[in-house]
């Protein structure tokens, strides 16, 4: 810092309030400034910085082990949100053998913050019991958390995603449902769960729900092959999948039993994945707002905020159409 002061023959204060961003530095002075960082190479040691302010300016993200398409599309949004508000972030995964593992590590790290995209039972129930050294944001569609918790929860509003694709078909006169549920210790599938058999039931619908057990394709294909009966029976009329690889799958297993998309039988799922737009049939489905997800987590973590709900849009398209005759 001394030699950017040299160079653009200001004081060091100077220099350290063109790096902070402070207003009251002149244009002309702040634009030398930033020609000599440029003409130098300065870059900040980020050690000495931690020492002299307290604070790391770093955030870790807590994240499954999974590559599954909402947790991974949301640890990207947090890493881009953070590093718009000028934080460095270091990610750790959760082992399924010891959840607490990863807070740990990253507490060692000395981390201003943490953000848990471990949408996980487990890891819930270990915040609850933890003590709470520094902020933690926690992204998951949980309904019960304990009002004394220390740690925020910001989510996308699963149940009422779910719920709107109730409406949605029932709307269209579908009254046999079936719903492909994901695995019961997620709580975004605990939520669309709920949310679509309550207001599905509420509209006078008859709703079956099948867990599938996990959230792929093949975990989809297999429910499909099991509910492929009620639809040929007439009995189910629509189905509403907890994502949309579980839909896929479904859809899958519709076709070698020769059910129609949509002219037997209607598909929804969730997520909106890359590709689903471009299905044949086109895949109805909910969008999830992950960029304002990412940003939601981090300002909470960075204002001590408080929960927050954000709400998805549904997508309408091919895979659904009224009931057969």
């Amino acid at each position: 810092m001394a030699d950017v002061a040299a160079a653009a023959g200001v004081s060091h204060q100077t220099v350290s309030r063109v790096l902070n961003g402070h207003s009251y530095v002149k244009e002309s002075t702040r634009e030398r400034v930033l020609a000599a960082i440029d003409e130098l190479g300065y870059r900040r040691n980020q050690a000495a910085r931690t020492l002299a302010t307290s604070r790391s300016a770093t955030i870790g993200i807590v994240a499954t082990d999974t590559a599954h398409f909402g947790p991974s599309s949301t640890v990207l949004t947090v890493e881009q949100a953070a590093r718009d508000e000028g934080l460095f972030v270091s990610i750790a995964t959760v082992a399924s053998d010891d959840p607490g593992a990863a807070i740990e590590q990253l507490m060692d790290q000395g981390v201003d913050g943490i953000v848990v995209v471990a949408p996980h039972v487990e890891v819930a129930k270990l915040l609850d019991e933890a003590p709470v050294r520094i902020p933690i944001v926690v992204i998951a569609a949980r309904s019960d958390a304990p009002r004394e918790s220390q740690v925020a929860y910001i989510a996308v509003d699963q149940a009422t995603g779910a719920a709107r694709v109730a409406d949605h078909l029932v709307d269209l006169g579908h009254r046999g449902l079936a719903h492909i549920g994901g695995p019961a210790d997620w709580f975004d599938a605990i939520e669309r769960s709920r949310g679509f058999g309550e207001r599905a039931r509420e509209r006078g619908a008859e709703v079956r729900i099948l867990p599938a057990g996990g959230w792929g394709a093949r975990q989809g294909y297999d429910a499909g092959r099991e509910i492929a009966a009620a639809v040929a029976a007439g009995e189910v009329t629509a189905v509403f999948a907890a994502n949309d690889y579980l839909a896929i799958g479904a859809m899958r297993a519709f076709g070698e039993a020769g059910i129609r998309v949509p002219g037997d039988v209607s598909v929804v799922g969730f997520d909106d994945v890359e590709g689903s737009a471009f299905l044949s049939p086109a895949l109805s489905t909910v969008r999830q707002p992950f960029a304002e997800l990412g940003r939601a987590a981090v300002r909470a973590l960075l204002t001590h905020g408080e929960a927050a709900r954000l709400l998805p849009e549904l997508v309408e398209r091919e895979s659904v159409d009224g009931p057969p005759r």
